[in-house]
């Protein structure tokens, strides 16, 4: 069982092409997170192996990632972290923050919003949408929260990049053509239903109810194996 879930996205299908394999993109990630933390710990330099202890995988993995990425360092000392996070971030994002927008302000949507709140990170929500009144015109979470029909206006005014779509899974197909003409670049999709668009769109289904299922299968295959 893979130590983490996997999500559907297949940049091929997107006439997308990178010098950096997903699957490595995805670990990168990771080892940010994890070397934010051990900064903020104090911590200036890190092994390969512990850095690979943290995340369940070997210390070649880690090396060959870094040097993937064209990053070499002073092994007698570890890695400096400050100097890895600097990099990686060269990496993974613009040199300008890219602006996102969250479509669907209910438990889910607020949740995400309140995550990358506050984070640092050079993705930032500018905007979110739904249809609800009682919340259309609001500001949630610091996010001016617009109607749905004003998405394709608000996306070109805002430079926004990214959807974050997580309103209720029946209403999901309804926003791919607004997605399409107002020139998002990415979409996360929260909902069960997958989310096709035409090539140049990045697309990244993440179906929690699957996820989780599987999660059960493994628990169960692991329960029955010890009876």
């Amino acid at each position: 069982m893979s130590s983490r879930p996997k999500t559907d996205f297949n940049m091929a299908n997107n006439n997308i092409t990178s010098p950096i394999p997903e699957k490595t993109i995805e670990r990168l990630s990771e080892y940010r997170r994890t070397l934010v933390k051990c900064h903020a710990q104090g911590i200036t330099h890190i092994f390969s192996h512990v850095l690979a202890g943290m995340h369940g995988i070997t210390a070649v993995q880690v090396r060959r990632d870094l040097m993937l990425i064209g990053f070499s360092s002073d092994t007698k000392k570890g890695y400096d972290v400050k100097v890895l996070i600097d990099f990686i971030n060269s990496i993974l994002y613009s040199e300008q923050p890219m602006n996102m927008a969250i479509i669907g302000m209910g438990h889910l949507g607020q949740a995400v919003t309140k995550y990358f709140n506050g984070k640092g990170l050079k993705l930032r929500i500018t905007a979110a949408f739904d249809v609800d009144p009682n919340k259309v015109g609001t500001t949630i979470d610091n996010i001016p929260c617009y109607h749905i029909d004003e998405f394709e206006e608000r996306v070109e005014e805002l430079d926004i990049s990214i959807a974050i779509v997580s309103l209720p899974t029946s209403q999901a197909s309804s926003l791919v053509l607004p997605i399409i003409n107002a020139g998002i670049r990415g979409v996360l999709n929260f909902t069960s239903a997958p989310l096709n668009f035409p090539q140049g769109i990045v697309v990244e289904n993440y179906d929690i109810t699957t996820l989780l299922e599987k999660v059960a299968y493994f628990v169960k295959v692991a329960e029955e194996s010890n009876n």
